[in-house]
Formats: C-alpha cells, structure tokens, sequence
C-alpha cells in the first residue's frame, strides 16, 4: 500500500482530480470541504457563478450521501434513542475534478435494492427532459407534498440536471441482495 499511494495520487491528477474522500460524511465535515473547495477554485480564478453551481452541486451530492446511504457507521450503543441516531454517520465517496473544460462532481453511496428501479426511473427521467422542461417539472414538484421517507420531494435531483452543462450521468452496481453502489455524475 506505501508503495501504490503516490501511483494513486499520479492517476488522480492525470484524471483531472484535485478533491477526493471516501469514508463517513458529516455536516460538518461538507462545510469545511466546501469552503477548501471555494478556496481552490478562486486560486484557479474560476467564475463567480461556477464557483456558486459546483459548490451547490458538491453540498447537493454529499447531502444526499449524509441522508441516503444505506452504509453508516453507527454507534456501539444499543438503545435507539435519539441521542444514538445523532451519532451515526453515512459512508461514501465524493470526487471533484476538472476534464474537457468542466469541472464536474462524482458521488457515490450503497442504496438499498428496493428502491433502485424507482431511483433509476427518476433519473432517467431528468435525462431525457430539455432545460426549460426541468424548470417546469421543478416548479411542479415543489407543489407536490413531500414523501415520507424523502428529505426534499426529489428536488435535489432536479436542481442538479437544472444546473449540469450536460444531462447526469448515473449507475447501479449491484452489490449483493440488499444493496447496489449508486453512483452519480454532474458538469457544470
């Protein structure tokens, strides 16, 4: 493993990678990346507004990895109290990079299999529709009530094609009979 690390770093930054995590996310630790991430790109003097779009994009990805994977670390307590569920977190793994003048971010977290084929049609969904077709599915689904085990009707998704130069970019890799590794890809 010594040895790969700098082959690991040197394949990085061929691919255009300059911020790469994998393992258990918090809030706090997405503030704190983010603000490396606005730091870095104002050094590489990017735009204002690409600046604003890859930050939401990146807080958008990680959220849906703080909220969504089926991978947390939990805490040895037994109870299910409140106090236990605070101490949880999720895993996965986020990727920002630079290739063929975009900068894009790369996300990806374990989902449970019950709801791939739901997540696979939404997704296919928002690629396939034009950008004045997602404004209005958007301010449609904002009408909409909330699902009970959503964080946010869905709209995240919808921001994020809203905002891509190109239509998202996603898989599913089964994993076992439980899960598959969902991962997702936005350019702005």
């Amino acid at each position: 493993m010594l040895d790969n690390l700098y082959n690991f770093k040197k394949e990085l930054n061929e691919r255009g990678i300059f911020f790469c995590f994998s393992g258990p996310l918090s809030q706090d630790l997405l503030v704190e990346i983010g603000s490396t991430l606005k730091h870095k790109m104002k050094l590489e003097e990017a735009s204002s507004s690409t600046i604003l779009k890859l930050f939401s994009m990146f807080v958008e990805q990680t959220q849906n990895i703080i909220h969504y994977s089926a991978e947390k670390c939990q805490s040895s307590q037994t109870e299910q109290s409140e106090e236990a569920e605070l101490l949880s977190l999720s895993s996965g793994i986020i990727v920002v990079g630079y290739e063929s003048d975009h900068y894009y971010v790369l996300c990806g977290n374990m989902v449970e299999n019950e709801i791939v084929d739901q997540l696979r049609e939404k997704l296919i969904l928002l690629q396939n529709m034009s950008k004045e077709e997602l404004k209005r599915y958007y301010k449609e689904q904002r009408r909409q009530e909330k699902s009970e085990n959503s964080q946010g009707a869905g709209l995240g998704f919808i921001e994020l094609a809203r905002k891509a130069v190109k239509p998202i970019e996603f898989d599913f890799q089964t994993i076992n009979e439980n899960n598959s590794f969902f991962t997702l890809k936005t350019e702005i």
